[in-house]
Parts: C-alpha cells; sequence; structure tokens
C-alpha cells in the first residue's frame, strides 16, 4: 500500500493518512485481515514522527476500521460497523456536509455534483467487485 503526504493541503498528516487507508478498504486495495504497515518503518519511509502514524492508527481503530492485534500489529477489520444507524448517519452527514461546501466553493452544481457522486459509487461497486473476482 503506497501512502503519500502532501505538506502543502494544510490538512493534518494523521488525517491524511487516515483518509488514504480508508479509501484503500472502501475500494479493495485493502483487504480485510491484511496487516497495514508498522508503525516505526512506516514513519521512516514517510519521514515522519511515530506519534503521527500512531496517532492515524488509533482514530482508525476508534472508527472500528482496523484491530491491533498485540505482538501482531494492525490488521484491516471486516466491514462491521459497531455504529448504531443513527450515529453512522451523523458521520456520513458530517462527511456530505463537507464535499458539498467543497464542490459550492469550487462553483461545482447540483447536477454536477450529484453526476460525481454517482460515477463514483459504480467506480467504487466495480473496483470492490474487481477484487473480490480476484480472490476466486
Amino acid at each position: 500500500m503506497l501512502l503519500q503526504i502532501d505538506f502543502k493541503t494544510g490538512k493534518p498528516v494523521y488525517r491524511q493518512l487516515v483518509d488514504q487507508i480508508r479509501y484503500a478498504a472502501a475500494s479493495g486495495a485493502l483487504r480485510p485481515g491484511e496487516p497495514l504497515p508498522s508503525i516505526r518503518p512506516l514513519a521512516e519511509e514517510l519521514r515522519l514522527n511515530r506519534n503521527t502514524i500512531a496517532k492515524a492508527y488509533t482514530e482508525l481503530e476508534s472508527q472500528g476500521i482496523i484491530e491491533t492485534i498485540p505482538g501482531k500489529g494492525c490488521f484491516l477489520k471486516e466491514n462491521n460497523a459497531h455504529f448504531t444507524k443513527d450515529v453512522r448517519q451523523k458521520l456520513l452527514l458530517k462527511e456530505i456536509d463537507e464535499a458539498v461546501v467543497t464542490a459550492h466553493h469550487l462553483q461545482v452544481d447540483r447536477a454536477a455534483f450529484l453526476a460525481l457522486v454517482n460515477e463514483r459509487l459504480d467506480y467504487f461497486k466495480q473496483k470492490a467487485g474487481l477484487v473480490r473476482e480476484d480472490n476466486k
């Protein structure tokens, strides 16, 4: 798994890591049970403080995306959301609101925004399907 950091975005580095790992999980590039890179080697590779990597992993674990097995490392969990439906909706609404605000600032109209959302849904559905077929 290739993780990249862009220090010019203004987005916290740990948040960039969280988002990239979530993206890899959603797209099927990272499969359930697959190990994440160990903290120390990843920190050295990305030239980051180990605490930054640990913070990203802690955030992912609190979101139920990964699990830490003592002495073995961090692994992607099965897609079993441990949040209630209301909590999942609130978390998703926050992300949707952020995308809507970004679209507004980029002057993307409603029809174009919805078309992009549908395109991305199809993309992830297709990509996840291709990965599952590769595992057969």
